[in-house]
């Protein structure tokens, strides 16, 4: 497990309270409307390049994930918007910095609460070549792995808690693949929302990634053991 995936799930254990009525300043956010306000970089030559897929769905590419139906996000998050009917879907067996991005703001200074949910569909997962995949929010890397370190058909949410000064943010997801076939991702619930973390969680973002890798590292430990 890399570093990046062991201090983001610290930071759910640790800081998700029931709803919030905060407003989302990501544009579509949860993908229900496709891929509008996103931007598709890098490149791919296979001709993949992401998708909003719709969940349940044991259809094909472009609306489903080759015939997987991959199941609603169910991971904690505050994420103010609801987990809806779709969710955006990186695919490509050969690409090059494939992303979706979009910027944020002009934001005012304060502090903000950033995430997204991700996801590793089990036929994606079982093909030979690995991708990696990297997300930030807020201009905050929250999330930087290989898909095979993590687990599979389980939705798991990245977030912390920043103090930003006014200005513009980037949100960007990045996928590389090199081979056919490659593992894939599935992400959702993309937020940043104004306010303090939840009581109980210490501010700013590098505080409480500490805590939590050191926790996270330490239940590592044990599990290999």
């Amino acid at each position: 497990m890399s570093f990046f995936k062991v201090v983001a799930a610290g930071v759910v254990a640790a800081s998700f309270t029931a709803g919030t009525a905060s407003a989302n300043f990501v544009v579509n956010g949860s993908f229900e409307n496709g891929l509008v306000g996103w931007t598709i970089g890098g490149s791919d030559s296979q001709g993949f390049p992401p998708v909003a897929i719709f969940y349940n769905s044991a259809s094909g590419y472009p609306t489903g994930a080759f015939g997987e139906a991959v199941p609603p996000n169910n991971a904690p998050t505050n994420s103010p918007d609801p987990v809806g009917a779709r969710a955006a879907y990186f695919v490509s067996d050969f690409a090059t910095n494939q992303s979706l991005s979009q910027i944020v703001g002009p934001l005012a200074a304060g502090t903000y609460q950033i995430g997204f949910s991700a996801y590793a569909p089990a036929n994606g997962y079982a093909n030979f070549y690995d991708a990696t995949f990297s997300g930030v929010v807020a201009s905050v890397q929250l999330a930087s792995y290989a898909v095979s370190d993590g687990p599979v058909t389980t939705w798991q949410t990245f977030a912390g808690s920043t103090d930003l000064a006014g200005g513009n943010y980037l949100v960007e997801f990045v996928f590389n693949t090199n081979g056919f076939p490659a593992k894939d991702v599935v992400i959702d619930q993309v937020y940043i929302i104004a306010g303090n973390p939840p009581v109980g969680v210490p501010e700013p973002l590098s505080l409480v990634l500490l805590g939590s890798g050191l926790l996270g590292l330490a239940a590592a430990r044990r599990f290999r053991a």
